[in-house]
């Protein structure tokens, strides 16, 4: 099957130019994903084909207005559901929500602008806000991109290698280990010997140290969400003295 993406947006070249280009590129042309590209300006009513109006209210800024949003839904009955509004004030977009998404069968993105979309836009035809994280970019285009990105490569063949997304970031609540390659040695730095050792097991288990070792210095939240270490992941790293075993007693 292959997964349909619907991007609204009024810059249809960036979308299309960064699709068109890297892993996406390869993976489109193995139809693994289908793109369909629609520009707002299209439906826009007035000879000037505007997207946006001033604030009700007063202000600074503009405002995308409604009609555009709402007649290019209307005008593409097939349009891929859901339909994801990327706003500063959406849910904040987790790898979880990338798996979610890779499992349907497509999804729509709408690409805000300006200062911010017509809330009757976003009650009459969008299903849900997402947002990359707690900053504001000018526009959705480039978060729409990471959203396109993290879920194409998430479908079978995409990558070339299907177990590449197994051992990454995220993929078990932990960050993802250090890498290293050629050389051995650089400018007295050496690649850690385990890794050289040829002892797969031995190599697997200090990769999951290693995992555990920067989510708990950089990112405590993921270690917290994930309810700590299992009895299991501790029995297979305690060769490895580093990691903090939270006091049972606190």
């Amino acid at each position: 099957m292959t997964l349909r993406i619907d991007v609204m947006t009024i810059f249809p070249q960036i979308i299309t130019d960064y699709c068109d280009a890297t892993i996406l590129g390869r993976a489109r042309a193995r139809s693994i994903f289908d793109l369909h590209v629609h520009d707002l300006r299209e439906q826009a009513s007035d000879v000037h084909r505007s997207v946006d109006d001033t604030p009700f209210g007063g202000g600074a800024g503009m405002v995308m207005r409604v009609e555009p949003i709402v007649n290019t839904v209307r005008a593409q009955p097939d349009m891929a559901r859901p339909i994801i509004a990327l706003t500063p004030s959406g849910r904040v977009f987790t790898q979880g929500d990338a798996q979610r998404l890779a499992a349907l069968e497509g999804f729509t993105l709408l690409c805000g602008r300006y200062e911010g979309i017509d809330q009757r836009a976003l009650d009459l035809v969008v299903d849900e806000e997402i947002s990359l994280g707690d900053f504001v970019l000018a526009g959705g285009e480039l978060a729409a991109l990471c959203v396109i990105e993290a879920v194409v490569r998430l479908q079978p063949d995409a990558l070339g290698n299907n177990d590449s997304i197994i051992e990454e970031s995220f993929s078990n609540g932990l960050l993802e280990y250090p890498h290293f390659t050629k050389p051995a040695e650089f400018e007295g730095h050496e690649v850690p010997p385990v890794l050289r050792s040829g002892d797969h097991g031995r190599i697997a288990r200090w990769r999951l140290a290693q995992s555990i070792l920067r989510t708990q210095s950089r990112r405590p939240d993921l270690m917290a969400r994930r309810g700590g270490l299992s009895a299991k992941e501790l029995a297979e790293v305690k060769e490895f003295d580093q990691i903090i075993v939270p006091d049972p007693n606190g």
